[in-house]
């Protein structure tokens, strides 16, 4: 057995992509909560950069645009009428 930094899995050598780049979005907008809810776990909480595959910069609009939703009322602040 070596002591080389050998992958565990085949999908950690996979690059990351950003999903709104991919995609060309440019405007997460904050007024559309069915997109909005994907970015979201069941009980309600922004899921991290690591699950959803975000860039920095994005997922700080997506915290943003989550944020400013919940106060309008779009979206709820916790998880109970997700589901």
């Amino acid at each position: 057995m070596s002591l080389q930094n050998e992958p565990l899995d085949k999908n950690q050598n996979r690059k990351k992509y950003d999903r709104f780049k991919k995609a060309g979005i440019k405007y997460i907008d904050y007024k559309d909560p069915n997109f909005l809810l994907k970015l979201l776990n069941d009980q309600g909480k922004i899921l991290p950069r690591r699950l959803t595959g975000t860039s920095l910069k994005n997922q700080r609009k997506v915290a943003q645009a989550v944020k400013r939703a919940r106060h309008i009322g779009l979206l709820p602040y916790v998880g109970d009428s997700l589901k």
